[in-house]
Parts: structure tokens; sequence; C-alpha cells
């Protein structure tokens, strides 16, 4: 709509004769998106992109819809006429317009009331069955076309199986990883996940590579790494770390927000290659080789040309084993095949370059970033990659450098040296989730000490004090049409289920127990929302699950560097322990600033001199233990 119609004359005379037109970047602004959006959804029974919002001057919406054609067509009404037929209206029945918005404004304030009651331990297993009902057994993912990643859910699931034991919920994510690691949503050249499948067998992405998506994903392998200790989940890991390192992040250390499906006009263009191409690049023997594996073919797999996928090789075998066990006769040998393969993806990457890139959009939203740092540090404990945890920290320094207000009011986005607009909910959330994720990596207690702080803040600007919950935007804006709260976790958790979860481990971590009573003051919020389908609110799920079942608190104390307290930390990490919280306490003045933080761990100190670890369970910790197989 913005070349056909906003950018078009005979269009823009209409809109400034009759109009004031504002055009809103949802992502900038989620808390218009979000409004507006259930009121296009209220009006049309549907909602999506571009959204088209007609309102009163008082900001009370009386039409909605999503595309709009300039001249009417194929029985779609088109916007000229659309723009005047509203035009005329205004001047002869304002009075009905009036009535109309009063009307829809209503009943976007009733839809918006949340429903209180109690979730329990039966809810986790009705999000299972939910799960298992929709799952695709031969592509992995939920539902048919188009398909999204959905990690929340997968991470559910592995939280689910490891409590539960139930094997159907690790195969459902492993399957679905598998899948998606095979398929054209995944970057085979450049790396990155696209946004999501517009087919069921994950082929054909929308091109599109957002930051929360690759975020989010990386943490799902991870904890599949953890799980199974199967190498390549952490293999895509890495992958998608390096993409992000390379091409999205700042010089300054902030990440990039996305980058587009398009370039010169054409979607997907500058991922799509043909035989031809590749064989000009890798030479014929090569390229023939390259071409066989991964699915490049003369009559294509897009619009003519080809998505590069490892789609037929099946799960659970590398596609290397499987050609070279089930190779065509003639297949050329050339030493180790995945070294040849992986110098032949360079190769291919570096010729790529040298296309026209999809636009960048360079905004850095501390929301998006608060993922991504999360992910980075929890890929710095699991893999052992300090690397990681320097991209963490570095951002995490950029958004307390850049992104707060004199007055220490967090903000959302910054662009071209400039930050703006007060923090929601997400923002905040996801930077204490950001935080907790690099206190338990570098155990660096400064990092604590800013969760507790960011927290407390959020808890002052977002908290609802008659009816509990966070808003999604704070009480010292705007005030807008309604103030929402969001719990639908969708491509990225809700605000507050991020914060419930956070809030459970800070009120474990701390003994801070008004902590957990606000996380559980948020279940019993939106418990009449999320019992009836409770497979949408997976990381709420998550979050439930930590509440009911039985946490662990682990207390180290030792040197820190000394090799007896590593050797104990990397033993713990080795293992996948997703309700567990691992805390550090250096021995003498190095703990300094924890025992500030945590008085209770003043007396847990190391004895005979070695790494002591102090295991405790459902608030009573149990005897010091010195041997590390012990703990386990």
């Amino acid at each position: 709509m913005a070349h056909e119609s906003f950018e078009d004359e005979e269009v823009a005379a209409i809109l400034n004769k009759h109009y004031i037109s504002i055009k809103v970047d949802r992502e900038e602004r989620p808390d218009v998106d979000n409004i507006y959006m259930g009121v296009c959804q209220a009006i049309t029974g549907q909602g999506g992109w571009p959204l088209t919002i007609i309102m009163t001057p008082d900001k009370e919406p009386f039409f909605a819809g999503t595309y709009f054609p300039k001249r009417d067509s194929w029985g779609r009404a088109g916007l000229l006429d659309i723009l005047e037929q509203i035009a005329d209206l205004w001047q002869k029945q304002r009075q009905h317009i009036y009535d109309i918005s009063r009307r829809v404004t209503e009943a976007v304030k009733k839809t918006d009331e949340t429903r209180p009651g109690e979730l329990g331990e039966h809810v986790l297993d009705e999000a299972f069955k939910q799960f298992f009902a929709r799952f695709d057994g031969e592509f992995g993912g939920f539902g048919s076309a188009p398909k999204f990643p959905a990690p929340c859910n997968l991470i559910f699931l592995l939280h689910y199986w490891k409590n539960s034991g139930e094997e159907r919920a690790l195969e459902m994510v492993e399957k679905t990883l598998e899948c998606m690691a095979r398929g054209g949503i995944y970057d085979h050249i450049g790396f990155g996940f696209h946004r999501y499948s517009t087919d069921r067998r994950w082929l054909v992405p929308h091109f599109e590579k957002m930051l929360y998506d690759n975020a989010l994903i990386a943490m799902a392998f991870l904890e599949c790494y953890q799980a199974t200790g199967k190498k390549e989940y952490m293999d895509v890991v890495e992958e998608v770390f390096n993409y992000i390192e390379r091409d999205m992040t700042s010089p300054e250390g902030g990440f990039y927000s996305a980058e587009d499906a398009d370039s010169e006009g054409v979607e997907g263009k500058f991922y799509v290659w043909t035989p031809e191409e590749v064989k000009n690049i890798l030479g014929d023997e090569k390229g023939r080789l390259f071409c066989e594996i991964y699915d490049i073919t003369p009559q294509g797999n897009f619009e003519g040309k080809n998505i590069p996928n490892l789609i037929k090789y099946k799960a659970g075998r590398t596609p290397y084993e499987s050609y070279m066990t089930n190779a065509f006769e003639d297949a050329p040998r050339m030493g180790d095949l995945i070294e040849t393969l992986k110098d032949c993806r360079e190769k291919l990457f570096n010729e790529r370059e040298k296309r026209i890139r999809p636009h960048k959009d360079d905004k850095i939203l501390t929301s998006w970033n608060g993922l991504m740092i999360a992910a980075l540090a929890k890929g710095a404990r699991v893999a052992g990659n300090e690397k990681y945890a320097l991209m963490a920290k570095k951002a995490v320094e950029f958004i307390f450098s850049k992104l707060v207000r004199e007055d220490g009011r967090l903000l959302a986005r910054y662009r071209e040296g400039e930050a703006a607009i007060p923090a929601y909910l997400d923002d905040y959330a996801f930077l204490v989730w950001a935080l907790l994720e690099l206190y338990e990596t570098t155990f660096d207690a400064s990092y604590l000490k800013k969760a507790l702080e960011t927290n407390r803040q959020m808890l002052d600007l977002f908290w609802d004090e008659k009816s509990s919950g966070l808003f999604f935007y704070g009480k010292d804006v705007e005030e807008l049409l309604i103030r929402p709260k969001e719990i639908y976790d969708g491509a990225i958790p809700a605000g507050n289920s991020a914060a419930a979860y956070n809030m459970l481990k800070l009120a474990r971590i701390t003994g801070d127990n008004s902590l957990e009573e606000h996380a559980r003051r948020i279940f019993n919020a939106f418990a009449g929302t999320v019992i009836p389908y409770p497979s949408a609110h997976a990381h709420l799920m998550v979050a439930l699950q930590f509440a009911l079942g039985a946490s662990r608190e682990i207390v180290i104390a030792g040197v820190p560097d000394a090799d007896d307290t590593l050797k104990m930390i990397q033993k713990i990490r080795s293992h996948y322990l997703p309700d567990t919280v691992v805390l550090l306490h250096p021995a003498g003045d190095a703990g300094e600033n924890i025992r500030k933080l945590l008085p209770f761990i003043k007396d847990m100190k190391p004895l005979e001199g070695r790494a002591t670890a102090y295991v405790c369970e459902n608030f009573a910790c149990r005897p010091p233990v010195l041997d590390i197989d012990e703990i386990l």
C-alpha cells in the first residue's frame, strides 16, 4: 500500500484534503499496533498487516481493514472510494460516525478484561495434549501451512519432558528442530532462520529474517543440545550466532532488528540459485556434488530457481552420512565430504555477497536485544564459548549507556544516535531475562543487581494494583484508547509470561517472597483466558512448571578461577537442569558484592579449602558437599 497508495498523487490529494495521516512503525510502537489490531479483529473478525484504521480526533476508531487496493478490484473496495465515502459521511452524518466509534471502543474495552482463576498442574498436561494433537509427525511443527518456528512451544515441551518423563514431548521437539534445520527456512549458505515457512515441509520461507526469531530458535536448539548431547544442534546454534555477529551487530554492540525478504523488488532473489550459477562458481565436479546434496535442479523448487535445502535426508542422520551411504555410483570422491561442502558453501556465500542485499532494518530495539543477549549468554554457558559472552556483555553495556534516559527510564528504540520512546513491558521483561542469563554465565553480581533494579522499575511502571498483571505500556506515558495486558505467547513470549518466570527465578535467588507472590497473581489474573487453550501460552506454562515443580538452587562456594571451582561449574552445566539456578559465592573479598545482594549466602563457605556446593530444594538446603558426583 505504501507504493500503490500513500505515495500516489491522487490518493495523497484526498488524504491531505480530508484526513490527518499517521503511519505507524509497529515495531517502534507495538502499543498502538496491539490496540488497533484488536479493533480490526473486533470490527472485521480478522487482522493482519498492512493495518488500516480510520478514527475520530479522540482516537476512537470506526473503520478498520487490512489491505485495500487503490481502486475497486475483484470485489474488494478501493481506497479512493472508501476515503471519499467516509469524508462525505463525516460532513453529513458525523453523529452516526461518533455513535459507531463509541460502540467499537466499548466492545474493545470489554474484550480486554482479564478473567481470573487458578492454574494447576493439569493445565500443563492439557497444554502437552493440545500440542500432541496438532503435531505434524512427518515434517515436525504444529498444524499445516504456513508454519512458524514457535520456539516457545518447543522450550515448553523440553521442560515438560524433563519434569514428566514424557518421551513424546522430546520426540516432537527433535523432529521439529531437525526438519527446520534441513528446510529452506534455514539459510544454508549464510546461516540464520527466515521468518516462517509458506508450506508444510519448511521448504519455501517468507525470506525476512528477524532478530527475535533467531534468538529464540537458538535457545530452543541450545536446550535440545543440553537435553540430548547431539552435536548437530549446537552446530546450528554456532551458525546462527555467526550470522548475528557478521550481519546483525552494530559497531557499538547492539543488534539490528531485521532483514527484508526482497531485494530489487523480488522476494527471495538474494537467496536462490540455478545449477549453472553454482557450477560457474564451484566448477563442474564440485558444483554437481553440491547441487545433488542441496536439491538444486534445472526445474527449480521456487519459481524456477532453487532454495538450498536438505529435506530429502532422513532425520537422525546427517546429510553427509546419508549421502555417503546412498551416493550415486559415479559420485566424485573428493576426500572429506564435510570439509568439501563447507568450502563450497563459503565460496557461494562470498559470491552471494556481491548481489544486491535485502534492506536491513537497523533499528535497535531493547526488547529484541534482550532476547538475543539471553540467547548468547546461555550459548556461552552451554558451549563454553567466551566470544558469545563478550557479545552479550557488549550489547548490555550498549543498552545501559544509550537506551536509558537521564532520569533512569528505560527507552525502547535506538537508531542513528537517537534513543526514543519510553520502553514497554516487553523491553523490561526481556532485559531482566538477559541480565539473569548473564549473571548465571559470568557470576558477575552487577548483572544480578541490575536485574533486581530493572524488575523493581518494571513493577512500579506497569503493575495493575487493582486486577494484577502487568500493563503493556507504562503509567508515565500518553494514554491510548485502552491500556492492554498481553498474555498470548506468539512469535515472542508475552511480557507477562516472561516477567512471571523472571520473578520466580529472582524470588528463588533472593528469598524475596513478594516476587513469587507477584508471579502467582499473574497466573491467577489470566487463568480464565489460559485454561481453555494453554498451548497458546507456552512461555507462561514454562513459568508455571517452574512454580509448581521441585525448583533447585545450587550455591558454589570457592575461589572463582580455581581449577576445582571451574570443574564443579562445568560439570553442573553439562547437565540439562532447566529448573535449577546456579549461584557462585566467591571466597574472601571477591564475594562482597554478592553478599550485599544475598545476605543469606555469607555462611555458605568453602570447606577444607575446596570448592563446595550447597544444594537447596523446595526451600530446604542439604548438607554441603565437595564431591561433584555426589551433587549430581
